[in-house]
């Protein structure tokens, strides 16, 4: 939401991106987001800069290196759409750039905004993506599943809790509590750091998730393709501070 609010008002006439405007608008307390803000700040990520028409204004700007993390996502559905549609070149390699990725997030964001997020109906998904770091031990499930039974698919990641843990940068007590609700709901079945049994049903929930991803960041990198690029030469702020 903090590169919508960015990318909205320098390219789509959107208010300014305060800190202000971003707490009334995620569902964290003022105070948490207030603090994330600042950690992202710390990191070189945001930059509180000053509004052209009223320095006391501070508008908060997403750096190129934030905009091509929170992008990634959405740019590998793309390039799994390319694959799958063999498009040469594909779209993705088109997204590199930071100015039409923030776009990309931009846009899916403003869905978000309109129509609510689109992961809602997926529940068992939702319930991994609602941990930390538990949508990406989930691929790694999934991963496992496909190294298993897809000929020539990746090699599968040790499903170890040291492993997992310095993977993701969580605990292994964390990645073990996680496992556990997995295996006590019947989602999985691990033996000697394998998968030994994965839901079929949770399989085809996961891949229902990710073609709907495929096609929803596919039409938004279409129209963002066929726009003329941004022009980063206008800019609407005066100077950083």
């Amino acid at each position: 939401m903090l590169i919508h609010n960015d990318y909205a008002w320098r390219h789509h006439g959107g208010p300014r991106p305060t800190l202000t405007a971003l707490q009334a608008m995620v569902g964290s307390s003022r105070r948490q987001t207030a603090g994330f803000v600042s950690a992202l700040k710390a990191g070189r990520f945001v930059t509180a800069v000053a509004d052209r028409d009223d320095g006391r204004v501070k508008c908060l700007q997403a750096s190129p290196a934030l905009v091509i993390e929170i992008g990634r996502s959405g740019r590998l559905f793309v390039a799994a759409m390319d694959a799958v549609a063999r498009r040469d070149p594909g779209r993705a390699a088109r997204l590199d750039d930071p100015d039409r990725l923030g776009e990309l997030v931009h846009g899916a964001a403003a869905h978000v905004l309109r129509y609510g997020t689109l992961i809602a109906p997926f529940t068992r998904v939702l319930h991994f993506a609602s941990r930390d770091c538990g949508y990406p031990l989930l691929t790694a499930l999934i991963g496992a599943h496909y190294a298993a039974t897809v000929p020539g698919a990746p090699a599968a990641l040790p499903l170890k809790l040291r492993g997992l843990a310095e993977r993701l940068n969580v605990s292994r007590a964390h990645i073990g509590n996680l496992l556990g609700e997995a295996e006590a709901a019947g989602w999985i079945r691990i033996a000697d750091s394998r998968l030994t049994a994965l839901d079929p049903t949770l399989l085809t929930e996961f891949e229902d998730w990710a073609a709907g991803q495929m096609l929803f960041y596919d039409d938004l990198a279409a129209a963002i393709l066929a726009e003329p690029k941004p022009d980063p030469a206008t800019p609407r702020y005066a100077c950083a501070s």
